[in-house]
C-alpha cells in the first residue's frame, strides 16, 4: 500500500475503517482479492511474485497492512518481502504486540516499511525506520510511504475526508469515492524522498497515475462493532480506468 487512512474505534458503530491505495508498477503480477485457496480464513488480494500480500482480513477478525518506506538510496533488490510480513500476522495465532515483538530483531533486513496489524481487541504499529511498537489509542490516522501521520498533503486530505464521513453512514463503497482523486499537491508542499521534483509531483496525488506506475487498486473496509466486515476492491488499468469491483460480507467467526 502506498496511502492507508484509517479510523480506530473512533465511532461507536465502527471498530476500524479503511481506506487504502495500492500503488505498484503494473507489470507485477496480481491476484485480485478473495479468499485463499491455501488459507480459506484469509480474504486478501495477493502478490504473484513473492505470494505475500498488501493488505488483508480475516474471518477470525485479524486484520494487516503495509506501506513501502520511500527511501531510494538504501533499497536493496535482494531484501526479504515485505508482503510476507503482512500474510504472516494473518496466519498466526499471536497478538498484535507480540509479533511485532518478534519481528523487530529481524527488521532490519528488510526495506523500510510501516505495518498495521490487529485483531478484535488491539490495533497496532511499527516501522523499521522508527523503532518503536505503538498500540494505538482510539483516533483517525494517516500513512503513507513515510511513518505514522507524518503530514504530507495526500494523508492530511485523505485523514480530513474519512474524519469528515464517519457520520454519514459510511460504508466500503464511500471510502473507494474518497481516494478517487488524481490531482497532485502543489510543488511547495511536495515531500523530498529523493525521486526528483516530477516524480514526488506524480506520486503526491491520493491516486496515481503515472508511466506504467500508480494505483492498481483502492481498498475500502468497514468492521463494525457487531463484527460484520464489508470489503471492497477497485482495480484500475496503466490509464487509470477502472477494469472491476470486487464486493465481499462476512461476519467474525
Amino acid at each position: 500500500m502506498c496511502l492507508i487512512v484509517f479510523a480506530h474505534r473512533a465511532h461507536p458503530a465502527f471498530r476500524l475503517v479503511v481506506a487504502a491505495n495500492r500503488d505498484e508498477w503494473f507489470q507485477r503480477p496480481t491476484a485480485p482479492a478473495g479468499f485463499w485457496a491455501d488459507v480459506p480464513e484469509i480474504f486478501a488480494g495477493r502478490d504473484l511474485e513473492q505470494h505475500g500480500t498488501w493488505l488483508g482480513v480475516t474471518t477470525t477478525g485479524r486484520f494487516a497492512a503495509i506501506t513501502n518506506f520511500r527511501d531510494p538510496g538504501s533499497h536493496r533488490a535482494a531484501a526479504p518481502s515485505r508482503g510476507r510480513l503482512v500474510s504472516d500476522f494473518l496466519r498466526a495465532g499471536v497478538a498484535p504486540k507480540a509479533y511485532l515483538e518478534r519481528l523487530r530483531p529481524d527488521a532490519a533486513s528488510y526495506n523500510g516499511f510501516s505495518l498495521l496489524v490487529g485483531d478484535r481487541a488491539s490495533l497496532c504499529y511499527f516501522s523499521n525506520r522508527g523503532g518503536e511498537i505503538r498500540a494505538l489509542e482510539p483516533g483517525v490516522y494517516g500513512l503513507s510511504n513515510h511513518l505514522l501521520d507524518v503530514p504530507w498533503p495526500k494523508v492530511q486530505i485523505g485523514k480530513a475526508r474519512l474524519a469528515g464521513r464517519l457520520e454519514d453512514g459510511l460504508d466500503a463503497d464511500a471510502l473507494l469515492a474518497l481516494l478517487d482523486d488524481t490531482g497532485n499537491a502543489p510543488d511547495g508542499e511536495l515531500p523530498r524522498t529523493g525521486v526528483g521534483v516530477e516524480w514526488e509531483r506524480k506520486l503526491s496525488a491520493l491516486r496515481i497515475v503515472a508511466d506504467g506506475y500508480g494505483t492498481r487498486s483502492s481498498t475500502g473496509l468497514v468492521i463494525d462493532a457487531e463484527g460484520g466486515i464489508a470489503i471492497a476492491e477497485r482495480s484500475f488499468d496503466e490509464r487509470g480506468r477502472e477494469t472491476s469491483t470486487i464486493r465481499e460480507r462476512f461476519t467474525i467467526g
